[in-house]
């Protein structure tokens, strides 16, 4: 299997040119494999469903399972969100940046690729300063599951993405280990409480 290319990034201050290298791929519908905190992401264009289509089939993703989406800011979301409960405001406050994703209610322009027909989507701030860079120097949201194949364990490093993907990702953002290990906390926060759909490293009782 042909590999991508992978290119180290300083995870503290990420290279510009690189930045905007990596931007255009995700621009034209391309794969990123991007490093975040938990783990290393499948980026694309989370307003082209054709990239989000890329997306499952690289993965071999069931279509029913929805993608998370990546934002730069609370304020990113909000624009994104048709709804914006109390409870969202307070958990983004204490959690964003972080590992941390809410389900609220979609605007019409957020495609049903990205959420599998549903009415809601999931959406977080990503504490990695390349994360970050990335979003902002593409300016458009980013949807970033884990870089593996379905069923296969989420990757904390860029080898480890190239190893599971190959060259169906044009280009790997090497920026170390993720630090957490495991995925971000899922809370649904569209109905009247909050209820928590997935653990990690932010807790139950951190939520309540």
């Amino acid at each position: 299997m042909a590999t991508a290319q992978i290119v180290a990034v300083d995870p503290a201050a990420p290279d510009a040119e690189v930045m905007a290298r990596a931007a255009s791929v995700i621009r034209r519908g391309g794969l990123v494999g991007m490093p975040t905190e938990t783990v290393y992401g499948l980026a694309g264009n989370a307003l082209d469903p054709a990239a989000v289509a890329r997306i499952y089939s690289t993965k071999g993703r069931p279509q029913h399972s929805p993608l998370i989406v990546h934002v730069a800011s609370a304020e990113e979301a909000r624009a994104l969100a048709s709804e914006w409960p109390a409870m969202a405001q307070a958990l983004a406050e204490r959690f964003w940046p972080g590992p941390l994703t809410l389900i609220v209610r979609r605007r019409a322009h957020v495609p049903d690729a990205v959420t599998a027909g549903l009415d809601t989507f999931g959406v977080r701030v990503p504490d990695h300063p390349v994360a970050l860079a990335l979003i902002r120097a593409s300016h458009t949201p980013i949807a970033a599951p884990s870089a593996n194949k379905f069923t296969e364990v989420s990757p904390v490093t860029a080898q480890q993405v190239a190893n599971g993907l190959g060259d169906a990702v044009e280009l790997i953002l090497d920026a170390g280990r993720s630090a957490v290990g495991i995925e971000s906390t899922v809370v649904d926060v569209s109905g009247g409480r909050p209820v928590v759909l997935r653990p990690g490293m932010i807790s139950r009782a951190d939520i309540e």
